[in-house]
This record gives C-alpha cells, structure tokens and sequence, in this order.
C-alpha cells in the first residue's frame, strides 16, 4: 500500500480539542483497551457462571478447576508463537484471526453439555487469546511513543481488569435473564464485533492510516527502521535468558491473578454463603481496585522514567514495592472472618498486585525494542504457566480441606519470591541487537 503524502492528511497545525481527543492514535488505543476487557470478560466469565454449570454439568471443584486453567495450555504456547507472527506479520492480521477464533470459541462454551466439550471450548479461547497481548505490545511499540509506554501498558491492563470488574455483574445478569448458555452467546458476538471494527480501522504502519496527523507521527518511532525484521533472525538463545529472571516474576505475579480470577466469585458465594449476585457485586469491588492499580502504576513509571531516565527506578523497583504491598494486605485474609475486612484488605492486595503491570509489560519495549511482540510474548509465559498450575492447586486444597483462605497462603509467598527476583530483571540494559535501529548483523554481545 501506497504511504498517503503528507498533504493529504488532516490538519493538524491547530489541532482543535475534539481533534485531538478523536486523533487516530487515542483511537488504536481504545480499540486495544476494547480487546483487553473483551479477553478478560471471555476468559473470566466461567468463574461467575461455574455455580451454574458446575451443577448443571455434575462436576466438583476439581474438575471446575481444571476448566478455568484449560484455557491456559495453548494460551502459554501461544504466547511465544503469537508474539513472533506479531513481529512476523504485524498486529492487523493477528489480532483478527485471534479475535475471531476467541468469539467462537466463547460461543461454543455455551453449547457445552458435559466436561470434556467444556474443556475443549476452554483450549480454542486459549488458542485464539494467546497471542492477544504480545500482539498488542507489538501494535503499541509502532503507535506509542516510548515515553509512554508505561502508561499504555497501564491504561489497556486496566481496561482488562475492568473487565474482570464488569464480567461477574454481566453475567449473573445475563445469565439470570436468559441463562449461562446464553451469557456466553452474547459475549461471544460481542467479541466478532470488535475483529470486525479492528480489521476494519487499524494500520500497521501509523503513517498509512488515513487518519494520522503529521504532528501524531513525529512523536512516534520511526515505523521503516520495522522494514528490515525480516530480514534479522529473532536472537532466541540470547532474548530468552534475558527475559528469564522477567518470566519468573510474572509467574510469582500470575499465581496471584489467576487465583482471583478464577476463585473470587466462588470465594464469596460459598465462604460468606452470599447469593450469586451480592458475590457478583464483592467480586467486582475487588476487581475495580484493579483498575485504579493498572492505570495509576503505568502513570507513575513514566513519570520516574522521564524524571530519572532510570528504568531499574521506574519499573523494577515498582514492581518490588507492589509485591512487598500486595502481601501484606493479603495476610488479613487468612486471619479475618469479617466480610468487610476481607473485602477491603482483598481489594487493596489487588491494587498493589496490578500497579505492576504497567512497568511490567514495558519492560519487555525496553529490553528488546525491535523485537517487543516476542519479548512480551516470553514474559507472559510465567502468566500463562501459572493460569495453568494456579486454579488447579486451588481446587484440590478447598476440595480437600473446605478452606477457601488456604490457597492465598501460596500467593503470599509467591510474591516475596517474585520481590527478591526483581532485582535481576534490570531494565535499564537493552539487549545488543534489538535496538530500533538496530540493523541486520549488529552486534550480538
């Protein structure tokens, strides 16, 4: 496709207010932040509907178990091969395909009628969101300066756990009103919906979409320096001892997420003997803390970043005090029985776990710039590893024990594990080669 002249484009010598909240850039960013809460809501909404189903289907919490972490095996093998079609083939096509496959997948959930049909819906969302997020990071690196990745990273993280906050009130809603069946129908074309538009709207290289200003180009990497990465062999070996002590973090922070994700509701339902909907509302309290937590934590690294240039100050050491914040806050739960106090000291405990998300997820942009779809693809691993090991060990423990606190024993200890690894993700040091610039047979040390 032919890049537009600049004269063809929109004015933007004067960009009026409405221009410049509507500019193409705010635009990619809210259709990512669109597909953040579409993936969470279609990969989470099993945890509002399992009372429902779990009854319905004749299963135990065990075997609910291991339909949460199903979705899990093919969504960590995907997150390496997604994150290199991204840089293979850009964001466009990618997160078509994928948003097409998890739809489908979403809406075949709804015609399950036993276990096995449960778990194989489960597998195809895992295919088709495995490669959402380093496709994502991918689309952000080419439409995000790089003084904002915090914050991108944030913004879209957020809009995944506001997803998690709307899904346990949109399904008991849905699923009050016509079933779980169809809860999951609707969600499903929903999320057809949003591969449409984003087909539709997104470019791969800003400078060919119609929309864009020359003043939104300038602040954004140079797209052409992108030309050449056919060209350069991903460094495998190198790129994936760098990313090691970041995947192992991300597990440390993964076990925590996914035993709210998949248990919360549940947590609840049975440990305070709520309806399906006041645990829905609880639930969603919990999550919303999330939100704040994404968004204010990427606001808070970039603006260290910009102040100290520092990336160890501005991500890692972000993401140690998160860990430190979360656990403490944590603890309570295992002492109280007060629904309240656990509610709060829950909520708080999810506000410190995701204000680490955004340094996190830029991590992976400041390690390896050229190649960020399969860096992040390689950080989220530890994510996925632990969607898999996490609702599976939970259930056993409350099957075995009836003890719906225990498994955040587990993610206490996780945490101060992960907070002392920290220290060897070091941010600050851009692996050689991966550079934007970088060109084919840089240096390799």
């Amino acid at each position: 496709m032919a890049t537009p002249s600049i004269n063809a484009r929109p004015s933007d010598t004067t960009p009026g207010m409405l221009q410049r909240i509507f500019s193409a850039t705010n635009i990619v960013l809210f259709l990512l932040c669109v597909m953040y809460g579409l993936t969470y809501i279609d990969r989470t909404n099993v945890s509002t509907a399992a009372s429902l189903f779990k009854k319905d289907l004749h299963l135990n919490q065990t075997q609910v178990g291991f339909v949460f972490s199903a979705f899990a095996y093919p969504y960590l093998i995907f997150q390496i091969v997604g994150g290199w079609v991204s840089d293979r083939f850009g964001a466009r096509r990618t997160l078509t395909v994928c948003a097409v496959i998890w739809a489908g997948a979403t809406i075949y959930t709804g015609l399950a009628g036993s276990l096995l049909v449960m778990i194989i819906a489960r597998v195809l969302l895992g295919l088709g969101e495995g490669a959402t997020f380093p496709t994502a990071t991918r689309a952000m690196s080419d439409w995000a300066p790089a003084s904002q990745r915090g914050f991108v990273q944030g913004i879209t993280h957020s809009a995944s756990r506001l997803g998690n906050a709307l899904t346990p009130p949109l399904v008991a809603w849905l699923a009050l009103r016509t079933s779980w069946r169809g809860s999951f129908y609707i969600l499903g074309v929903a999320s057809l919906a949003f591969a449409v538009v984003w087909g539709m709207y997104f470019r791969d290289n800003p400078a060919e979409h119609r929309g864009i200003t020359q003043r939104e180009l300038k602040l954004l990497p140079d797209f052409s320096a992108r030309k050449q990465k056919a060209k350069v062999p991903i460094p495998w070996g190198r790129l994936t001892l760098r990313m090691a002590p970041v995947t192992l973090v991300y597990f440390c922070y993964g076990w925590t997420l996914w035993l709210y994700l998949t248990w919360i509701p549940s947590f609840f339902l049975h440990s305070y003997k709520l309806d399906l909907k006041n645990s829905a509302l609880f639930s969603s309290g919990v999550f919303f803390a999330g939100v704040i937590g994404d968004t204010l934590g990427g606001v808070v690294s970039d603006r260290i970043y910009k102040k100290t240039g520092d990336g160890n100050k501005a991500r890692r050491n972000l993401v140690i005090i998160g860990f430190l914040f979360s656990l403490v806050f944590m603890i309570p739960v295992l002492l109280s029985h007060n629904l309240v106090t656990v509610a709060i000291c829950l909520s708080v405990a999810f506000f410190f776990a995701e204000f680490t998300i955004g340094p996190m997820w830029a991590i992976p942009m400041d390690i390896a710039p050229r190649f960020s779809g399969t860096a992040s693809g390689l950080m989220n691993v530890g994510s996925a590893a632990a969607a898999i090991i996490s609702p599976v060990v939970g259930g056993y423990i409350i099957d075995k024990t009836g003890n719906w606190n225990l498994p955040f024993l587990g993610s206490i200890g996780l945490l101060l594990l992960g907070a002392v690894l920290a220290y060897w993700m070091k941010p600050n040091e851009t692996l050689a080669g991966t550079e934007l610039g970088a060109t084919p047979g840089a240096a390799t040390a």
